[in-house]
């Protein structure tokens, strides 16, 4: 049997760990968080390094990208290099391939379409799923410098973005990553008075694209039947979310027993599969895996009635 861990620099509340078998292939898939401690996570990095098949990544990034612009976090690249034999991802090879097929396969459902209003917390974490929503001819506002570093600034085009990410990145990459993204408790808390400020930009859009732990950060008390595209959710989340009055979820992983893994785990468990260095990896690869395992997002209805008289969807990492 494989072994693939992620460790998470997010609350260790979320862990998890199931068997499952893919293409024939077993596997034990484990996610273990660190409540936000880097060098716990470098430890237990060191620990595993050589005792599992793969390792992923989970709770931060260790490259962004605007365009063909690759930034490096320096924090994310710290942990990485901590690990010197077994195979370790991020995530980002997986989210460029499954991520785009996910726009696909929901425009082909009729869930998004040209002109579509739609939010993304973080394009530069998921530049795939921002190129896809684009090309389709959604308008969009991207949220990187409001819900990453709070400046009230929304930005609506990937050139602008581009721009400002060529100015910004250099000293953000190098900021603790806690900083820019939620980690360890700080995961479970919702400041409501701050995210009041943020509603109206939920509440105008009909997709809201980002990561599920920046999207929690500001939700709003109430939601309009919106479609919630994501993936790391448990349990809890499914139900907050039904509870804010999401009309639909959408996860874009794999669920195994009630809970999706992010895309660093699966990620891992593909290089597992591949038997390649992550940097040997080609989109092709990823994507004839994808066909081979038949991934599809999965669409779980909350409100029937308000799916199809708001038609509104908010899409989430």
């Amino acid at each position: 049997m494989k072994k693939v861990v992620s460790v998470s620099l997010g609350s260790s509340k979320r862990d998890h760990t199931v068997n499952v078998e893919l293409l024939g292939q077993r596997f034990e898939i484990s996610r273990r968080g660190t409540d936000g401690d880097i060098n716990k996570a470098i430890a237990m990095l060191q620990e595993l390094d050589g005792m599992v098949d793969a390792i992923g990544l989970g709770g931060i990034d260790v490259y962004l990208y605007a365009g063909n612009n690759r930034y490096v976090i320096h924090d994310g690249l710290r942990l990485m290099q901590s690990v010197k034999v077994t195979p370790v991802v991020d995530g980002s090879g997986l989210k460029n391939t499954l991520e785009r097929e996910v726009v696909r396969h929901l425009v082909q459902q009729g869930l998004i379409k040209q002109e579509t209003k739609v939010l993304m917390v973080s394009a530069m974490d998921r530049f795939g799923m921002a190129e896809a929503l684009t090309k389709i001819g959604c308008r969009i506002t991207f949220g990187d410098l409001i819900f990453s570093l709070g400046i009230r600034y929304p930005i609506y085009s990937l050139e602008k973005l581009k721009s400002i990410a060529n100015k910004l990145m250099p000293i953000v990459s190098r900021l603790p990553f806690q900083i820019i993204y939620p980690t360890g408790a700080k995961q479970d808390k919702h400041n409501s008075a701050k995210s009041a400020k943020f509603a109206k930009y939920y509440q105008d859009a009909e997709v809201i694209a980002g990561d599920y732990h920046l999207i929690r950060k500001h939700l709003p008390g109430k939601m309009n039947g919106q479609i919630i595209i994501t993936n790391t959710t448990t349990e809890s989340d499914v139900k907050l979310l039904k509870e804010r009055g999401a009309g639909v979820l959408v996860t874009t992983t794999p669920e195994f027993h009630g809970r999706t893994f992010g895309t660093n785990v699966m990620e891992a468990v593909f290089v597992s599969m591949l038997g390649k260095k992550w940097g040997d990896i080609t989109q092709e690869d990823y994507n004839q895996l994808l066909r081979q395992l038949d991934w599809r997002p999965k669409i779980t209805r909350y409100k029937e009635e308000v799916f199809e008289s708001n038609r509104q969807a908010i899409i989430v990492n």
